[in-house]
């Protein structure tokens, strides 16, 4: 059987099978984080166009893009936001382990589900957090000063990713616990 490819790790479960419904779920968590990215990328994209079409008609047309400022920071939440998950699945994000590499085997797992532990309740909170706020600023009507675009729905993807990220963040705790009964079983 091939390899998966280094961005999409091996969902949990027995190794070489597609059963059970942990392998289901871990699949699908991955598909969905990579959607995610590609989301994230077409914000960045649009980001992109968006300032290169302002630049060209401000200094061309002498007009700039109406609300392009607004346009540009409602991208940047989706670059951003949807980019999370896809990032906490393939460990993109900076770690400082120098500490923890001294430790043993049984040791580094352990301090692992701690962080993953600890990581997945943050990410918790802060999806639990996102989700009160966009309704606040669903029932209050906010929306951006020029081109009254409606916050709310920005704000309620951000908690989706924050949703998504814990998703991630919970299949790797399952990884690590089956990984720690194989370890401490041998």
């Amino acid at each position: 059987m091939a390899t998966p490819p280094r961005h999409e790790p091996r969902p949990v479960g027995d190794a070489g099978t597609d059963r059970g419904i942990l392998n289901s779920l871990g699949r699908g968590v991955v598909r969905l984080s990579v959607v995610f990215n590609w989301i994230a990328g077409i914000g960045l994209v649009g980001m992109l166009l968006l300032v290169v079409a302002d630049i060209i008609g401000i200094k061309v047309l002498s007009r700039p893009v109406p609300g392009g400022i607004e346009i540009v920071t409602f991208l940047a939440v989706v670059a951003i936001g949807f980019a999370v998950s896809y990032t906490a699945l393939v460990h993109g994000h900076v770690a400082v382990d120098f500490v923890v590499d001294k430790l043993p085997r049984r040791a580094k797992l352990v301090v692992s589900l701690v962080t993953l532990l600890l990581s997945i309740g943050l990410v918790a909170v802060l999806a639990y957090y996102t989700f009160e706020f966009a309704a606040r600023l669903r029932s209050t009507g906010e929306v951006s000063m020029t081109q009254k675009i409606p916050f709310y729905p920005f704000v309620y993807g951000l908690g989706v990713c924050w949703v998504m990220t814990a998703l991630v963040l919970v299949r790797e705790f399952v990884q690590k616990i089956a990984k720690v009964v194989k370890i401490w079983t041998l």
